[in-house]
């Protein structure tokens, strides 16, 4: 299987937080545990020809990872649209933390993707409200980060095909951290965590989410249909016609 992780890596190159956090990279961390599964792991950030989306990277790619945040406005819509039509061809797509206001997540959404929020370093309590779906294997009724940005109800997607997590927060909020959603032949999953000035993707349990929804997310061998107009299977009478 082979993964393509995508950041835009802005961050990582003005904040001495986040660089310290994520000395590779917040791409290069997720692509170091995802390294230890049995996958092709690559990465591709913003300021690459193309976004390092191009058509010959796309077409191999079998799950895309995607984080964003500061520069979700600098993505070309026309690299949008490749990697939405490869989600309906059947590529599978993570989206963490603030990719949720990505270009690509609200155009498969078809919604704002807004939400409350606040910056506090607050603990969240991530319950595992699916324990059957194979995103949630190995992690237990819930997990705890202890430092994380708050996201709040309301979040304006639509109703999600699985939930599977819901963070409490201790400032109060909840939110639905784990979601679900099939468009065309494409398996998406959105999760919360991961705000970048947090060490959130060193934390095991979050790893082990994202490991999950990537095996969860790779594309299943189905017949491709065929749209348009068709011979009748069956002969129809001229009567029928008439």
């Amino acid at each position: 299987m082979n993964v393509l992780v995508w950041n835009e890596n802005r961050h990582e190159k003005t904040n001495q937080v986040v660089a310290g956090n994520y000395p590779k990279g917040i791409h290069g961390a997720i692509a170091e545990f995802l390294q230890k599964e049995d996958v092709v792991v690559k990465t591709a950030t913003l300021d690459e020809p193309e976004h390092g989306l191009t058509d010959e990277i796309l077409n191999k790619t079998d799950v895309l990872v995607w984080w964003g945040h500061k520069a979700h406005g600098d993505v070309n819509d026309e690299i949008v649209g490749r990697v939405q039509q490869r989600v309906l061809e059947g590529m599978g797509l993570i989206v963490l933390h603030s990719g949720h206001f990505s270009k690509i997540f609200k155009k498969l959404m078809g919604t704002s993707c807004d939400l409350k929020w606040r910056e506090a370093g607050e603990k969240e309590r991530l319950w595992v409200v699916d324990p059957s779906h194979p995103i949630a294997k190995g992690v237990g009724q819930y997990f705890e980060i202890e430092q994380e940005e708050m996201y709040g109800e309301h979040f304006d997607i639509p109703t999600p095909d699985e939930l599977i997590f819901v963070s409490w927060f201790a400032g109060g909020e909840v939110f639905r951290s784990g979601c679900t959603f099939k468009r065309g032949k494409g398996k998406i999953f959105y999760f919360r965590p991961g705000h970048e000035t947090y060490k959130t993707y060193y934390n095991e349990n979050v790893q082990r989410v994202i490991k999950n929804a990537v095996k969860w997310a790779k594309p299943s061998e189905t017949e491709t249909h065929t749209y348009g107009n068709v011979q009748p299977l069956e002969k129809i009478s001229e009567k029928a016609n008439a």
